[in-house]
């Protein structure tokens, strides 16, 4: 018997990497348990990716591309006139009530590439997307780079601590970061 052709095989295997990492983490990340989920022969994850990073690769490239659309669509919506920290509040409190397992896989494949070089562009390219949608909105690029900073340490805080989304206490630290007053409440 021939081989199957099986034109959607790679891209089945790059979208069970990341349910693996979404539902339990990088650590639980291996061919086998990819080519379990994909339901794959185990060889098939080895041909289309020949290291585990080549795959995380492929995954962070995918779950970036998602998010990039988000950015683009997050600049649009602050041009609309209001104060900046309203709408970046707004935006934020939306991003984390979609569910804190895709933040969490964001966050897992973003810091992956603290140990793993070859995913260091990514997690670059990502960061310098948002301060670009940022920086139209705000006095200069330091502060485009400040806000992106602080909306990752929001982010994680929110999930290592497991509290709910409070956005008064997001819109007055975001508040401080652009030198806008009141409480936007």
């Amino acid at each position: 018997m021939g081989r199957r052709y099986d034109p959607e095989r790679r891209q089945r295997i790059i979208d069970a990497a990341i349910r693996i990492v979404e539902l339990k983490g990088i650590a639980a990340l291996s061919h086998r348990t990819v080519a379990a989920e994909a339901d794959v022969p185990l060889g098939s994850t080895t041909y289309h990716f020949a290291t585990l990073d080549d795959l995380l690769l492929a995954a962070l490239e995918q779950v970036n591309c998602e998010p990039q659309t988000a950015i683009e669509a997050w600049g649009r919506e602050l041009a609309g006139g209001v104060p900046l920290a309203d709408g970046l509040t707004r935006l934020l409190e939306e991003y984390a009530s979609g569910g804190r397992g895709r933040i969490r896989l964001e966050y897992e494949l973003y810091l992956a590439a603290l140990r793993r070089p070859l995913l260091q562009p990514v997690a670059a390219a990502w960061l310098d997307d948002m301060v670009r949608a940022l920086a139209p909105h705000t006095a200069d690029l330091a502060t485009a780079r400040a806000l992106v900073a602080l909306i990752d340490g929001l982010l994680l805080q929110l999930l290592l601590t497991d509290r709910p989304f409070d956005r008064a206490e997001v819109r007055a630290a975001l508040a401080r970061v652009l030198g806008e007053g009141g409480d936007g409440e």
